[in-house]
């Protein structure tokens, strides 16, 4: 069986389709539309040029499942339209103009789907899983493949880009600001006060931009999937706006990010203060995450 998976984000909007058959899937291919839909917030709510964009990318998407005739087709969204104070009337508009039905995920039950999509193939048994997204951060402990801890923060890349940097690429009293509000962010999830990882497994496009950027900076395979933390630091201070950025920087940011050069480093910083948070000294990138979790937890049933 075909099925097409639609995941509507708060900076991405990806259309994934997959072969099912049995308790086993393939993803045949993906597409991703930069749309930034978190920046089309105004005082709480998704504005018509929002809406707009998302219709665009979905009916942009329909016409390639109608193409290839897959009519199992779910979609869903989180963080940008969820907060919304007009959710409803945004998501039913998007429906009524694409035909397309869409279900509205809560922090808790993204955070749930990103566990199981992205562990279900690791060995480790017990660890620490980050989501940083363009509108919140998921966060899951667990222990013995049984999740302890979850929640969903309100900070994301985008949602930081937009209240916190005036350019392209932040200054350093703006990464100041952005850091501030990670430490009390965090700092007020009372259920991770004791949480300390030497790992993290994180997903998202933060750390596979992290990936890339640490691969390019320090000579890496572009294969590799895993960095320490305190190289965080390193790529950040590379490239705020007003601390002498080298050309030889500029290419490599342009290199290895070129879809997310407003957003890396706001969100290299929540990636920053949570991992000093929790004591992590690696992170390990997943390619897996809320959709695989979907396949096998909606449709697979495993």
């Amino acid at each position: 069986m075909l099925h097409g998976i639609i995941d509507i984000g708060s900076n991405t909007i990806r259309m994934a389709v997959y072969l099912i058959e049995g308790g086993h899937f393939e993803q045949l291919m993906k597409q991703k539309n930069t749309v930034g839909l978190a920046s089309y917030v105004e005082d709480g709510i998704m504005q018509p040029e929002g809406i707009d964009k998302a219709v665009e990318t979905l009916l942009e998407y329909k016409k390639f499942l109608y193409c290839f005739k897959i009519t199992q087709v779910t979609a869903f969204t989180t963080a940008a339209l969820r907060n919304a104070k007009n959710s409803s009337q945004a998501v039913g508009e998007i429906e009524h103009r694409t035909g397309i039905k869409i279900q509205v995920i809560s922090g808790d039950e993204e955070a749930t789907l990103d566990f199981i999509g992205a562990t279900h193939s690791l060995n480790n048994s017990s660890g620490l899983l980050i989501d940083i997204g363009g509108g919140s951060t998921e966060i899951v402990t667990y222990r013995d493949r049984q999740i302890q801890y979850k929640t969903s923060l309100p900070i994301g890349s985008l949602g930081f880009a937009k209240k916190y940097v005036s350019g392209i690429l932040p200054t350093m009293q703006e990464c100041m600001e952005m850091h501030g509000e990670a430490e009390a962010t965090i700092g007020a999830s009372a259920d991770f006060m004791t949480i300390s990882e030497a790992e993290i497994v994180g997903i998202g496009g933060t750390f596979k931009g992290a990936c890339a950027l640490n691969n390019e900076l320090f000579n890496l395979p572009a294969v590799n999937r895993r960095l320490e933390t305190k190289n965080i630091r390193t790529l950040i201070s590379n490239f705020v706006s007003d601390m002498g950025m080298t050309q030889k920087m500029a290419v490599t940011l342009m290199r290895s990010v070129p879809e997310r050069l407003n957003t890396i480093i706001p969100g290299l910083i929540i990636a920053s203060v949570l991992s000093r948070r929790f004591q992590s000294t690696w992170i390990t990138y997943s390619d897996s995450g809320v959709r695989e979790g979907y396949i096998y937890d909606k449709i697979i049933g495993i």
